[in-house]
């Protein structure tokens, strides 16, 4: 059984060490996972008055891929010790679509930074974010990656190898957490 895994970067910055582990993310999959990315770069800033007249383009495709997806891997780096104002964003227009593409369905999260937390302050916000749109966002393993600038080469590798395990790790935790909620859902349904 094939998982589906949209990953979602929040940053918009080229070269972005979140889009580049969210990159080797792919290149690392476990056999049986597909992950597909998310452009949020072409997101407009929620406004309900452009809701009101419907769901723009780049929202409607969003939203079709995370309706398609069977788990999210967000990856974010920490802005003033939260998520950052684009990710934040591509969240509340995901909340107000009406498939509601994120309820039920689990999320494994990284971070990436410069600093020395790799990000943990952010994930902590997120995490809280995520819970109250009822995605099952997995405890542990989790992910940060410290002083990211030295741990990727100039073209994108990923070339820490504790990192590339940890990757590893939470690739596999994320299959096993989607294939657990996915035969939940099969009995509860059958019921």
């Amino acid at each position: 059984m094939s998982i589906h895994v949209l990953a979602i970067g929040g940053s918009l910055r080229q070269g972005s060490y979140n889009q580049l582990l969210l990159e080797q993310a792919r290149r690392q999959a476990p056999d049986g996972m597909v992950i597909e990315m998310a452009d949020l770069s072409d997101v407009p800033l929620y406004n309900g008055d452009v809701q009101a007249q419907g769901f723009p383009a780049s929202v409607q495709r969003l939203a079709a891929q995370a309706a398609r997806a069977d788990a999210f891997l967000i990856a974010t780096p920490e802005y003033n010790y939260s998520i950052p104002g684009v990710l934040k964003n591509a969240i509340d227009w995901l909340s107000r679509v009406p498939e509601a593409p994120f309820q039920g369905k689990p999320a494994a999260l990284a971070s990436a930074s410069m600093g020395a937390l790799g990000g943990a302050r952010a994930q902590y916000h997120l995490r809280q974010v995520l819970i109250y749109l009822d995605l099952h966002v997995l405890n542990k393993p989790e992910l940060f990656v410290p002083a990211a600038h030295e741990k990727f080469s100039a073209d994108g590798e990923l070339t820490d190898s504790t990192v590339r395990e940890g990757l590893d790790r939470l690739l596999a935790a994320l299959a096993a957490h989607t294939q657990r909620l996915q035969a939940a859902q099969a009995i509860a349904e059958a019921a």
